[in-house]
């Protein structure tokens, strides 16, 4: 195996401040999950979805961009004509154009013009296992790269994506670097002290970096999972479990808050009606009782504790019901990269969903989530950028620039949210020399810009190409890809 250059996550300490989820949403998320899909591509489609040349080996090196903008995201600035030399995998050297000498035999990319920002993370990703065929998941994979992320935190385990990250690892497969997640820990999976204890022991020991929570845990089992992952070294974050409430969660020190989970609940008014009502009414009605002066102290609460949090906002809208109808879903471009079949029933469930459920309610939850992540962010709580993908009308990597934006929509600046996908991720992770910032000494994971990110987050989208562990992906290349993968699908 591989030696892999990432840390366990660390817990954010308050000295680093310079820097409820409805049970109808969560069944949504595991029914979708865990359908792995098993479709097959026909032969002529396989092999149009697969990487020019059969397996994608790395290209040791040198590439230099040369006369770039660079985004370094140290702090808000741009650094002007500038080149930066990358060397087998890492950056080597970043300072004026007139002044850095382009190696001979060097590749040179025209930077003229253009940005160049560190790669982004999805932080909370699933990647296919299962019976998936091979051909999916190298799809998948490569629809991160080609919308600029390098990274991903795997939140759904499987054995088999041990054997995937390997295989990236080592330059046989186009994808970004993984951390990847245990299988989720629900109440359905570990029912018992003994369960908790024994599956965390077996997780670490089979590779896994983190814990995944989930739904349905009780309080002993969730103590459990909590006390064993300190005692054998690994950090426990996802969902919050309604049985044991955010503040529990915070103070037993999960290392993230996934999809703003439970802070819902936590927000409810103190004489609400609803403490006695059905799950179903709470559904319902719980956005329209809620106690907004608490939104602050669960902000300071959450960064007292040193807590990250991963809003996944977009796909959020969708599972309350919120988002725009299936029939306009099924027009985003994005949708041909993923099977038919999938897709629709993406849409059949959303259309279920807006047909059986209280849209205007949907609409108060969305408006408070937006609320509580400008909340937790002006508190100066770690944001961590992640979208949930692939998942309801979610598609890997272009989820992540639809997340971005909904962020800039809830009040954070284009700083914050670009830093979110990248320094604190690496700072998430106890790397910040590793990656997230461009600079010498850092693993060559990069985006080529036509704008300036910083302006417009939408300009993240507007690639001139795309470079993973040193490897360069020009825009041409990245599209060509991506035309193949989505003939594979149209010609099932």
């Amino acid at each position: 195996m591989p030696t892999r250059m990432l840390r366990l996550p660390v817990r954010r300490t308050p000295d680093m401040r310079s820097r409820p989820l409805f049970r109808v949403a969560v069944a949504a998320l595991a029914l979708v999950v865990l359908a792995a899909p098993t479709w097959r591509q026909r032969g002529a489609a396989r092999a149009a979805a697969s990487p020019a040349g059969g397996a994608a080996q790395a290209q040791p090196g040198t590439v230099a961009f040369v006369g770039v903008n660079v985004v370094p995201m140290d702090r808000e600035r741009v650094i002007e004509n500038q080149t930066v030399i990358v060397r087998d995998g890492r950056i080597v050297e970043v300072g004026p154009a007139g002044q850095v000498n382009v190696p001979a035999g060097a590749t040179r990319v025209d930077g003229a013009g253009k940005y160049l920002m560190p790669g982004l993370a999805e932080m909370h990703g699933h990647l296919p296992g299962g019976q998936a065929p091979r051909e999916y998941i190298d799809n998948v994979l490569f629809l991160y790269v080609a919308n600029g992320v390098t990274f991903v935190r795997g939140m759904q385990g499987h054995p088999r994506q041990l054997g995937i990250r390997d295989s990236v690892m080592q330059g046989l497969t186009i994808g970004p670097t993984l951390v990847l997640g245990s299988p989720a820990m629900s109440g359905q999976s570990v029912r018992t002290v003994e369960d908790a204890r024994r599956l965390a022991r077996e997780y670490r020991q089979a590779g896994y970096d983190l814990l995944k929570v989930h739904e349905g845990l009780t309080p002993e089992v969730y103590q459990a999972i909590a006390e064993t992952a300190r005692e054998v070294g690994i950090p426990f974050g996802g969902h919050v479990s309604d049985l044991v409430g955010l503040h529990a969660a915070l103070a037993a020190g999960q290392v993230t808050i996934d999809h703003l989970d439970n802070y819902i609940l936590a927000a409810e008014r103190d004489d609400s009606p609803l403490r006695d009502a059905t799950p179903q009414e709470r559904a319902r009605q719980l956005p329209f009782h809620l106690d907004e002066a608490k939104i602050p102290a669960l902000a300071q609460a959450t960064w007292q504790a040193g807590a990250w949090v991963v809003p996944t906002m977009p796909l959020w809208e969708v599972l309350m019901g919120a988002s725009e109808p299936p029939e306009v879903l099924l027009q985003r471009p994005e949708v041909k990269y993923m099977p038919p079949q999938q897709v629709q029933q993406w849409a059949n469930w959303v259309r279920n969903t807006q047909q059986n459920t209280d849209r205007e309610a949907g609409r108060a939850h969305i408006a408070f989530r937006k609320r509580m992540l400008k909340a937790l962010a002006d508190a100066g709580v770690g944001i961590l950028l992640g979208s949930d993908a692939p998942q309801i009308f979610s598609v890997p990597g272009f989820s992540i620039h639809r997340e971005m934006r909904a962020m800039v929509e809830a009040g954070l600046t284009p700083y914050q949210v670009l830093q979110a996908g990248t320094r604190n991720v690496a700072a998430y992770l106890g790397t910040p020399e590793e990656f997230g910032t461009v600079a010498p000494g850092r693993r060559a994971d990069l985006i080529l810009l036509e704008a300036n990110p910083l302006e417009d987050v939408g300009n993240v989208a507007r690639r001139a190409g795309v470079m993973v562990r040193g490897r360069w992906l020009p825009e041409s290349e990245i599209q060509e890809r991506l035309a193949r993968i989505a003939a594979s699908y149209t010609a099932e």
